[in-house]
């Protein structure tokens, strides 16, 4: 059946990418843009926009001496605003002997990839004090000015990111990103009260609109998304471990950290589709599946979370790799939920109007899986009780002949007793009678040998007159 539809959901690896063709992913946040090629078209926007308004239409003109000291002005609070964030001082520090610098190096070289908290011991060493004083520098500054917009410390905290890039050079590429993800878990860590759901920004507002559009697209059937599902097996969901990563995701405070629930949650999604499927997934799978997944948990704060990674996070974690790819899709289906229509799920309008309003509730094969799986249990049940019924009756049956046997045993007990009794009271009396005949003989016996004694004698007497 899901041949003969046409699929609604579809990415291909182009429409990922930047729209400025740079090779780097793009964002729906960016407006296909990477977040390089959007910070750049933004900034190129911001220095247009003073020349474009010099001659408005309410007779505020400047004259160009006048626009020329306001922007030395501005261009020189602006630098002495940066030596305040990044070296904490009015004026820069001197240079470090290459010794420090080698032995700063050496040591934050020799950190196991992740290893945090040995980068924040490393961090209190004497040799990082400069690196230490400037992360600390720029947490206190922006704590101080939290009530600027969430935009601007966006480009306050990328700025820094490139300037403290600096401190690392002379270690391989990898471990300058790690070392820059041990700077941004530090520096995010705790600006992220100050930043967070910004005051400046609509983000909660936004939170609470894709929550309420998620909620109402709970009719939405794995069918209906072509989401791949393992056919038989366990009853259980085998995206249940992707919708808790998803779901775990706000309690992270580092955009890092995010990211990383992310990835996990993309992770298992391929994982369930490797199930379901015996092909490799492809983009459309993956896609839907994440769609599934996010419709599914409806994670808390989602729209403040991916604005949070997109403003605050390393540029190199968004713009390629895994965690590129999987947050450009994960942007992808927010967009694609807030957009969808029938079309995209092979529905009507109408069909799309009637789910929407709850005058239609869908019949999915899932559901009927379950039903038939319902049905069974229940036969099942059924014929336990009956097989546990003849059981109970069999019992019932053995227990009456337990005791018709007990009994009549117990009857033959008594007959062979009062038969014992009778054979022991007959018995006795013979023996008595036997016992008396006996005393008779022996007294019989014993007169006649007194006879003959007395007999004896007087023979004897005779013989001898």
């Amino acid at each position: 059946m899901w041949g003969e539809q046409k699929r609604g959901i579809h990415v291909s690896q182009a429409e990922l990418l930047c729209k400025d063709g740079c090779g780097y992913y793009g964002n729906p946040a960016w407006q296909g843009y990477c977040s390089k090629c959007w910070r750049e078209r933004i900034r190129k926007t911001e220095t247009t926009k003073p020349e474009n308004g010099l001659h408005g239409d309410g007779g505020f003109q400047l004259t160009f001496s006048k626009f020329e000291e306001k922007k030395s002005v501005e261009k020189g609070r602006r630098s002495s605003t940066m030596k305040r964030l990044f070296w904490g001082t009015p004026s820069p520090p001197r240079q470090e002997s290459s010794e420090i610098q080698e032995a700063a190096l050496k040591a934050f070289q020799s950190l196991e990839p992740g290893d945090f908290p040995g980068f924040l011991k490393l961090l209190r060493k004497p040799t990082s004090q400069r690196l230490q004083s400037r992360c600390t520098a720029f947490l206190n500054t922006i704590e101080a000015y939290h009530d600027l917009p969430v935009e601007k410390q966006s480009d306050l905290v990328q700025d820094f990111y490139q300037n403290i890039a600096v401190h690392f050079n002379g270690l391989p590429e990898a471990q300058v990103s790690q070392m820059m993800e041990h700077i941004e878990k530090l520096i995010m860590t705790r600006l992220h009260k100050w930043v967070f759901c910004h005051d400046s920004c609509d983000d909660e507002q936004k939170d609470l609109t894709l929550q309420r559009r998620i909620k109402s697209l709970n009719w939405v059937t794995p069918q209906m998304l072509r989401v791949p599902f393992p056919k038989g097996g366990s009853d259980s969901d085998p995206y249940l471990p992707a919708i808790t990563a998803i779901i775990e995701m706000d309690a992270k405070r580092a955009p890092q950290d995010k990211l990383i629930c992310v990835s996990k949650c993309s992770q298992n999604v391929f994982q369930a589709l490797a199930l379901a499927n015996s092909q490799p997934a492809n983009a459309d799978d993956f896609l839907s599946g994440l769609i599934y997944v996010v419709l599914r948990a409806n994670p808390p704060r989602l729209h403040s979370n991916m604005n949070y990674i997109t403003r605050f996070g390393l540029p190199h974690s968004l713009m390629a790799g895994e965690t590129g790819y999987y947050f450009t899709n994960l942007s992808c289906t927010v967009a694609f939920i807030e957009k969808l229509d029938g079309p995209a799920l092979n529905l009507t309008p109408e069909e799309f109007s009637s789910y929407m309003q709850g005058r239609r509730m869908p019949s999915s094969p899932a559901e009927g899986d379950s039903q038939r799986r319902a049905r069974e249990n229940r036969e099942q049940l059924d014929d336990l009780k009956k097989r546990q019924d003849k059981v109970d009756q069999g019992v019932r049956a053995l227990q009456e002949q337990l005791e018709q046997w007990v009994r009549s045993v117990q009857e033959k007990v008594d007959e062979v007793t009062a038969q014992s009794a009778l054979l022991e009271n007959h018995l006795t009396e013979s023996f008595e009678k036997s016992a008396g005949n006996a005393r008779d003989q022996s007294v019989l016996v014993l007169r006649n040998d007194a006879s003959h004694e007395m007999l004896q004698c007087s023979f004897n007497l005779g013989l001898g007159n």
